[in-house]
């Protein structure tokens, strides 16, 4: 050690000697943090921080010497001072360069050797100087990985930030809502600069956010600080793009709400299923001069119609949700984040080279996945000989193996264990059949398909576990799928395996593998209301040996359902109804 008291570094594997250190060095407090990202088995680390007004990004080998880091971190402030300096002597007479600045690490008030590598110096509590500036290290600290807001905000409907945060939880993050003090929709659509940090005023706290009438006109501000439940990280700032928009006023959802304010009690589970109309497909022309010419065209524009599903999803209280025609941004963006926020982990099934698919969600304080089985019922019925059977008799009309052979339709399965009761399982199955009116031998190939995968999964998977069968059927009540649900056989003269004319017909029986199922919902007069058409194509099939009915929500009246003309509307998201039931394990 020198003794005029300056550093004189050590080259031992980690830290060194000093004799009293600058009071600058180690243990001064730092109110500028850096952020270190640093894992093990990852070659590099991160090193991140703000200098002379801009973000600092830094990618090294973790097992790289300390002193290239630091090296390179001074030789950057030189050449931002010798450009500085060139465009000041360009304006008046040559200037004296200034010295680089110091750039040095420490830890616990020693200095940190050059010759130490990168995942030993970068430690939680190290303090980095660059010159007169000092930052706190926080290795893997709390950290947003992606944080936004979404593009429209109503009144009265809730505001779901889409997060996602690493060393951390959501749980335990931090979030303080502001409204603009005064009214500016969009300066930036007006030509004028975003407004500063002044004029907020603290709305609410809390992951969601619903905003009141009084925020109409005025942009929302969303302060993130993520947690892990001892540490903070940094905090993140969000400004919504534009202002709160007025909402459409009564929703055909509201009143089914009053039955859903409060979560079913345990040993009650509450089940929704529900199609909730695939952007790929309400976007189309067809859909908005055929199908739906009666729907305000704003109210088919995504942001709007998430406004309404989240408000509608949230206020059921599900325990278990199966959706259908879910797009996959619709579930990573929207869904995902929302309803996590409201205590439900879901899992996603696209169809095959199609932009939608199938989305199950359960609650997390009553459920836990144990495992998934999802197929292509396409596939299954060639490739698994539990179908064998079945294949053989479809082989004799190579038309309708044909069609059958073309439908992307898949099967989402799961098997959930009650955390209340240890060791009981449930099966949720969760399909969405082929569309076409005259496609009833397809379906009910398709049927045929399904209940004997789910049948295999059960017994291989979950003995004993009940069936809990979402979905949208495509089937009316007096259709040979909902035959073959409630009545286990389908005869060999059934209409619907005539449905697609004497082409592509067929005559078999077909039996069901498992008993009799249950409509938990019963037979409503529509589960799906559009201009041309209304019927019931949508169901919650059980087994009524093992769960049963406590309570079905009543279904929108008729006047609500018309007060637009049909389904869709501004109030009203999708062209079908949810069906919502809570069942009750039989003793």
């Amino acid at each position: 050690i020198d003794v005029v008291g300056t550093v004189k570094r050590l080259e031992l594997p980690w830290v060194f000697a000093v004799k009293r250190p600058p009071p600058a060095a180690g243990r001064a407090s730092c109110s500028t943090p850096a952020a270190v990202r640093c894992l093990p088995g990852e070659p590099k680390l991160t090193i991140s921080f703000r200098l002379d007004g801009s973000n600092k990004h830094m990618l090294r080998d973790q097992d790289e010497a300390l002193g290239k880091v630091l090296a390179r971190i001074t030789n950057g402030i030189a050449k931002s001072q010798k450009a500085k300096k060139s465009k000041k002597n360009s304006k008046g007479p040559p200037r004296q360069s200034p010295e680089p600045a110091a750039v040095k690490l420490y830890y616990e008030g020693q200095e940190v050797s050059d010759a130490v590598p990168n995942s030993e110096a970068w430690r939680d509590g190290a303090v980095l100087q660059v010159g007169d500036v000092k930052y706190a290290i926080r290795r893997n600290a709390p950290t947003f990985t992606a944080a936004e807001l979404p593009v429209s905000l109503l009144a009265e409907f809730p505001v779901c930030p889409n997060l996602e945060v690493e060393f951390g939880n959501l749980q335990d993050c931090e979030f303080i809502w502001f409204r603009e003090t005064s009214p500016n929709a969009s300066p930036e659509a007006a030509g004028e600069p975003p407004r500063g940090d002044g004029g907020w005023t603290e709305v609410g706290r809390g992951r969601v956010h619903v905003p009141s009438n009084q925020d109409v006109g005025h942009r929302l501000k969303l302060l993130c600080i993520p947690k892990d439940g001892a540490r903070a990280g940094s905090t993140e700032e969000l400004v919504s793009a534009g202002a709160v928009e007025a909402g459409p006023g009564v929703c055909t959802f509201d009143n089914r709400h009053a039955y859903t304010a409060k979560e079913a009690e345990w040993p009650a589970v509450r089940v929704v299923t529900y199609n909730i109309l695939a952007d790929v497909y309400a976007q189309t022309e067809l859909s908005k001069t055929v199908l739906y010419p009666y729907c305000a065209p704003y109210a088919l524009q995504l942001d709007y119609r998430q406004n309404l599903i989240k408000k509608e999803l949230a206020g059921y209280k599900a325990d278990i949700l199966c959706l259908q025609e879910v797009d996959k941004g619709v579930f990573s963006d929207c869904l995902t984040p929302a309803l996590d926020a409201f205590g439900l982990d879901g899992v996603f099934r696209i169809k095959e080279k199609q932009h939608e698919g199938l989305a199950m969600f359960y609650r997390r304080s009553k459920f836990q996945l144990l495992s998934r089985h999802d197929i292509v019922l396409r596939e299954a019925l060639t490739s698994d000989p539990i179908h064998s059977a079945l294949l053989e008799r479809v082989s004799a009309n190579s038309a309708l193996k044909g069609k059958i052979l073309q439908r992307a339709t898949v099967l989402q399965v799961s098997v959930l264990e009650d955390l209340k009761k240890a060791g009981r399982k449930v099966c949720v199955a969760n399909t969405h059949l082929y569309w076409h009116p005259k496609g009833g031998n397809v379906r009910l190939v398709q049927m045929g398909v399904a209940l004997q995968h789910l049948s295999h999964v059960i017994n291989e998977h979950a003995p004993g576990a009940p069936l809990v069968f979402c979905g949208d059927f495509n089937s009316s009540p007096n259709s040979g799928v909902f035959q073959l649900l409630s009545e286990t056989a389908i005869p060999l003269q059934h209409a619907d395996w005539r449905s697609s004319g004497p082409e592509e017909s067929i005559s078999m029986e077909l039996l069901s593998a498992f008993p009799p199922l249950l409509s938990a919902c019963g037979q409503p007069a529509y589960t799906n209301y559009v201009g041309g058409f209304h019927g019931c194509l949508d169901y919650i099939f059980i087994q009524p040996d093992s769960m049963q009915v406590e309570q079905v929500i009543p279904l929108p009246s008729h006047q609500e359902v018309t007060t637009y003309e049909a389904l869709p509307s501004v109030a009203h998201p999708s062209d079908h109804i949810a069906l919502i039931c809570d069942l009750r394990w039989n003793p």
